[in-house]
């Protein structure tokens, strides 16, 4: 059913772009530290050889202590999604966690297109069909990044494309047509902000959904503090059911003869059977103990 849009608070999602020497660490320190103003509550994941280790306390930058880990090779997406899980426990629900980079998921050692490549050497599959499964380990990693319970921000390398073109005389010359991150060609698409950064460490504004259309300056920690004020100027969205046993998310289940059995509906029975908000085992587990009848337990299945 349609109703009146409300814009609620939510978890930025941030990709920087640039090549190298553009600032992407920097500036993703910068904004991580303008959006929480805590250092302990930035958790930064280095692929590029302990780089990201010259930015720590420095008073000359303005950076303090953050909390840092290194991926090595090789860069799988199973690694990736588990330094990130890690990383958001670490900083908590308003810290932020930095992937820097995000590339060497794509094209370095045990990325997706190495995963690719592999899968296509067995027997019966092909360039062309390997793309399934690649895909899939793609866009699973791309959709736990995004689902993080806290700030993301990904920093990507980029290259430079360019294009023969006639210029005024009738001859042809190189024209720089842009920046092209390296990654999947449309994983820009997944990002709240995305932000190219030029070799003068000017900042432009790619694709933007709050308020940094024109944006073109260089980034400072108040970038974070105006885009921490922006997504925290909605209203706080509903908050999923807690069990209270188990702590855990109250979630869908599949129904007894099919259909879903909804996390609202498993809520509400539980409340009004044990008083409560149990999740589906936590209220089987009670009914299975419970002394009386299974008759009240079966409305759960």
């Amino acid at each position: 059913m349609f109703e009146k849009v409300t814009r609620y608070k939510a978890k930025l999602r941030i990709a920087l772009t640039g090549v190298s020497g553009a600032g992407k660490t920097l500036g993703a320190l910068y904004i991580a530290y303008g959006i929480t103003g805590d250092w302990g509550k930035i958790a930064l994941i280095d692929t590029e050889h302990e780089r990201a280790r010259f930015y720590a306390n420095r008073p000359d930058l303005g950076t303090g202590e953050f909390l840092y880990a290194v991926l090595k090779p090789p860069y799988s997406p199973q690694k990736y999604k588990k330094m990130v899980q890690e990383g958001a426990q670490a900083v908590g629900s308003d810290g932020v966690v930095i992937v820097d980079s995000f590339s060497h998921a794509w094209n370095n050692e045990g990325g997706v297109l190495d995963i690719k490549d592999q899968i296509s050497k067995r027997q019966g599959q092909t360039s062309y069909t390997a793309w399934n499964e690649a895909g899939r380990e793609q866009n699973s990693l791309v959709n736990t990044i995004l689902s993080a319970e806290c700030h993301v921000i990904a920093t990507m390398r980029s290259k430079m494309d360019y294009a023969l073109v006639e210029n005024d005389r009738g001859k042809m010359v190189p024209r720089k047509l842009g920046l092209a991150p390296i990654q999947r060609e449309d994983t820009e698409y997944e990002f709240d902000v995305v932000l190219d950064i030029g070799r003068n460490h000017i900042a432009t504004a790619s694709k933007d959904t709050t308020f940094l259309d024109k944006f073109g300056e260089v980034i400072t920690p108040q970038l974070g503090q105006q885009l921490s004020e922006w997504i925290n100027s909605g209203v706080e969205p509903p908050k999923p059911p807690i069990c209270a046993e188990c702590g855990q998310v109250i979630k869908d289940r599949p129904r007894v003869g099919g259909g879903i059995l909804t996390a609202a509906e498993i809520k509400e029975r539980a409340i009004n059977t044990y008083g409560v908000e149990l999740c589906l085992d936590c209220a089987m587990r009670r009914k299975n103990n419970a002394e009386s009848s299974s008759t009240d337990g079966q409305a759960y299945c």
